[in-house]
């Protein structure tokens, strides 16, 4: 998706944190589209957004960045994902995410105009993020079907990138005259710290030798409810929530070989309540559905895709805290979120080892790169 940051987050808004998700088998659509056994998949993807827009709600709050007091994330993704087709039918995958995040505000540096001193100064944060693990299955033999099929995929999501990231924040204090060490924001955080599953599921339906359908359905289920680490005033700790997305879309195979474009919809979000489990402590839950243009290129082996999803619509909902609050005061509560205007994603994948002839890909990457 991608949501990011604000006042209240997760990429969260002040940002809505949707931290990564991949759908593991094969990626693209072509003659025969399962990995062959004893086969790898070897895939580099990048992703990059900006966010800057707050919303709360639908409603977006224009005077932010009228008023120069809006927040500014600039995230950027690697990851690299390995896949290894075990039979004709059944994958396995590893994927290690790399992350490095700017963020800049005014508020969480002496408050903003006009009752803060109005100075706009930046915290960052890099490293890995949270391994994810996953097995696949394509429910129809690849040999008969080769123009439908469905593969249903789980997976496993480990803590192994920072949730407790560190860096300098200026005018803190009483007099606002300090520079203190200090966690940053949770939609910049490496990890969530939360021990996840998730169940994905992948699918195409090949009309004719030009159109194709791709759908892809992602759930991630973390288990932890907060990962023990405080927000930087103390009242309360970071989430480790739920994310979901789904992408439907059509490509076209066009008179250059190999080259196809691609067409679709996605929506992805983070609930404020999980399905599993808990869903107290400080999180920034909304969703977003962007139209998503692409291109794709490729030969037998190799494949080079980008996707640009571009929002159309932008929710930051309440959050289980701002319900709670909203109950205890008796007055509405709805913290906001900094959400970007589009996603920018660069894959490419190389198919090598086990049989001599990979089939040829005519599709675009149908896999969901990596958020949060």
């Amino acid at each position: 998706m991608i949501l990011t940051c604000g006042t209240t987050k997760l990429y969260g808004q002040g940002c809505v944190a949707i931290r990564g998700f991949s759908s593991g088998g094969a990626n693209n659509l072509g003659g025969n589209i399962n990995l062959p056994k004893g086969s790898f998949q070897l895939q580099t993807g990048y992703r990059y957004f900006k966010s800057f827009r707050h919303f709360r709600g639908t409603h977006e709050e224009t005077n932010r960045i009228e008023d120069g007091t809006q927040v500014i994330n600039h995230s950027h993704f690697l990851d690299l994902s390995l896949t290894y087709g075990i039979t004709d039918r059944l994958y396995g995958s590893v994927t290690l995410p790399f992350v490095y995040h700017n963020r800049s505000s005014m508020y969480e540096h002496g408050g903003n105009p006009p009752n803060g001193l109005g100075e706009r100064h930046e915290t960052s944060s890099h490293g890995l993020a949270d391994m994810r693990f996953n097995l696949g299955y394509w429910l129809l033999d690849p040999a008969i079907h080769s123009k439908t099929n469905f593969a249903l995929a789980v997976g496993l999501k480990l803590p192994t990138g920072s949730y407790d990231f560190t860096d300098t924040f200026y005018n803190q204090g009483a007099n606002r005259d300090q520079d203190l060490e200090a966690v940053v924001d949770q939609s910049i955080q490496p990890g969530d710290g939360g021990t996840g599953f998730s169940l994905e599921m992948q699918g195409f339906h090949s009309f004719n030798s030009r159109f194709q359908m791709s759908a892809n359905l992602y759930y991630l289920f973390n288990v932890t409810e907060t990962n023990g680490v405080l927000t930087r005033n103390g009242r309360s700790e970071f989430s480790a929530p739920d994310q979901y997305a789904l992408r439907l879309g059509m490509f076209y195979n066009t008179n250059v070989q190999g080259l196809s474009a691609f067409f679709g919809g996605r929506l992805e979000g983070v609930p404020s309540d999980d399905a599993i489990g808990g869903s107290a402590g400080y999180r920034r839950p909304g969703y977003v559905y962007s139209v998503e243009p692409g291109i794709n290129l490729a030969n037998r082996n190799y494949n080079i895709s980008l996707n640009v999803p571009i929002a159309v619509f932008r929710n930051r909902v309440q959050s289980y805290e701002d319900k709670v609050r909203s109950a205890d005061s008796g007055n509405n509560v709805h913290g906001d979120a900094a959400f970007a205007d589009y996603v920018f994603n660069i894959s490419v994948t190389w198919l090598f080892g086990g049989m001599k002839n990979h089939a040829t890909s005519s599709g675009p990457d149908l896999s969901l790169l990596k958020k949060n």
